[in-house]
């Protein structure tokens, strides 16, 4: 998993606006890389599982 931070001229990190998927497609694309950043944050011990929102909702109805 990678990070990308934006920067201004001077190298400061700056905020940047929200992905905001589009079609269908993206949407689900956005959608299981949200559950292997999850995945990978509680595999490595730095997310609760319980907190793993998009993981849970994998195994309900």
């Amino acid at each position: 998993i990678y990070t990308f931070v934006a920067v201004d001229d001077a190298g400061i990190p700056v905020e940047v606006p929200p992905l905001k998927p589009e079609t269908p497609l993206e949407q689900e694309r956005f959608e299981a890389a949200l559950r292997r950043k999850q995945l990978s944050l509680v595999l490595a011990g730095k997310l609760n599982p319980h907190d793993a929102t998009e993981l849970k909702a994998l195994f309900q109805d």
